[in-house]
């Protein structure tokens, strides 16, 4: 009998503790217990950022449609470089990484990730007028910044460490390129490396700045997971969620609602808009900010139309004979009750009155935002092209709700194998397309221009919260 049981002990034993570890779950059972999905990010255009509605940008949309899916709510927060995010990671503080990262071997070795959900390209940028290096070799010598802790800084210790051992750079503690931008843009460095998306959403801000060339092959964007955590169904789980969003369109309508707005951005273009953002703009600022609250409208987007019509010139004057800061015609300006056309606060209130009643009589089973470019691009075209174009997208296959699908169809309203089958004919849908999308790409701008002080403020260090008796002091002391 006591042989039995001394024998049998450990097996015994091992049965408990299997049986603890099994209640206690891994760790997509400790995400549904906790009723809480932890993210650690970056605070960046292109990930994560606050505007006057709340929390934003295409990994938080992404993320909050993670919890909505399995049902407990989101907790975002931001680390302050990219050393520091991947420490919140290594200390499991967080259940995901969601923060715009590459693949790399090292990070692959370290961490569990999710499948790939979008594809970028690392390149180098320097400022137009400089000497344009034409390869790493060719830069030698040249100031050259990347982010401490980011995939660029690896790729760069491993070609020194190999065939390139003089290759020399800066690392810049922080998690947003727009710090790189900053240093090129002002002269302090020559050359920085940022990923193609990053530059693309913030170039609107540094029309000085150009792509000197690519530092790498297109590379994948994954999700990561705290190390050392049995993660596999958690893994599972967000991998299906990807494919699901990748399969249904989600996932491709979301890049457009983020980063779609830059397809037609021109540097000319961006040069121009930087200039009078910062000459013309505070002259009409508190103006329009006025009449879009009259309104109920988003300051930026107005001022964005109004940048789009007249280079917020309230004397503008067409050849066609539309004129004032939001370009009424006589018609449109009689309509809404606008008795001087050239009278910048009239004009405004025009215009905005015009856009919130084409909006109001789009069909209610379009939601924003599209239903705020489908109003742009009536404003531009008339609603009757509009619905020609949405009654193409239909024919096709596509989805008349969404913006993205119907700007694809407007530039057929020019071509009469297609207008001469809808019921209002020839239309300069290109010109419409236009229109949408340097407004949304102004719009992107000035929100950007703006979010400096609508963002959460970094840690504190040490010599700012301790008690004034103890600054100076050394942490171990205290």
């Amino acid at each position: 009998m006591f042989r039995y049981l001394y024998t049998a002990l450990p097996a015994l034993l091992s049965g408990c503790l299997l049986l603890a570890c099994g209640q206690q779950g891994d760790q997509l059972d400790r995400v549904l217990d906790r009723g809480e999905l932890r993210v650690i990010t970056r605070n960046s255009p292109t990930t994560y950022y606050y505007d006057k509605t709340g929390p934003e940008g295409y990994e938080y949309a992404l993320t909050r449609r993670l919890a909505e899916e399995l049902g407990v709510r989101l907790k975002l927060e931001t680390a302050s470089n990219l050393p520091d995010l991947f420490r919140t990671l290594d200390l499991r503080k967080s259940d995901l990484a969601a923060a715009g990262l590459t693949l790399t071997s090292a990070r692959q070795q370290a961490y569990d990730h999710s499948l790939p959900y979008d594809r970028l390209t690392p390149q180098v940028v320097y400022r137009a007028g400089d000497r344009r290096p034409r390869s790493l070799e060719d830069a030698a010598g040249m100031q050259l910044v990347v982010l401490a802790g980011s995939s660029h800084a690896e790729f760069l210790s491993r070609l020194r460490n190999g065939q390139m051992p003089g290759l020399v750079w800066q690392e810049i503690q922080g998690a947003d390129s727009m710090e790189l931008l900053e240093l090129v843009d002002s002269g302090e460095a020559q050359l920085a490396v940022l990923d193609s998306n990053e530059f693309k959403v913030q170039q609107g801000l540094y029309p000085s700045l150009k792509v000197a060339f690519e530092l790498e092959a297109e590379q994948d964007m994954v999700w990561y997971l705290p190390p050392g955590e049995d993660a596999t169904r958690l893994r599972e789980h967000i991998d299906e969620f990807l494919l699901g969003l990748q399969n249904s369109g989600e996932l491709a309508k979301l890049r457009e609602e983020y980063f779609g707005h830059v397809a037609n951005a021109t540097r000319i273009g961006s040069h121009t808009f930087a200039r009078n953002l910062r000459n013309d703009l505070p002259n009409y600022r508190d103006l329009i900010r006025q009449v879009a609250a009259e309104y109920q409208m988003d300051w930026h987007l107005l001022a964005a139309i109004a940048y789009q019509e007249s280079h917020w010139n309230p004397k503008a004057t067409s050849p066609t004979g539309v004129r004032g800061m939001m370009m009424l015609t006589l018609p449109t300006a009689r309509e809404m009750g606008v008795k001087n056309r050239l009278d910048p606060l009239e004009s405004l209130r025009g215009g905005a009155r015009y856009l919130k009643n084409i909006k109001r009589r789009l069909p209610d089973d379009i939601e924003d935002p599209d239903r705020t470019w489908f109003a742009l691009a009536a404003y531009n075209i008339g609603r009757g092209h509009l619905e020609d174009a949405r009654v193409l997208t239909e024919r096709q296959g596509g989805d008349p709700h969404l913006w993205s699908d119907v700007m694809q169809r407007l530039p057929q309203l020019q071509k009469s194998k297609y207008f001469q089958t809808v019921k209002r004919g020839y239309a300069r849908g290109l010109e419409a397309v236009t229109y949408v999308q340097n407004i949304r790409h102004y719009y992107a701008i000035l929100q950007w221009h703006d979010i400096p002080e609508l963002q959460p403020s970094p840690p504190l260090q040490p010599a700012e919260y301790l008690p004034e008796q103890l600054r100076g002091t050394s942490l171990s002391a205290i």
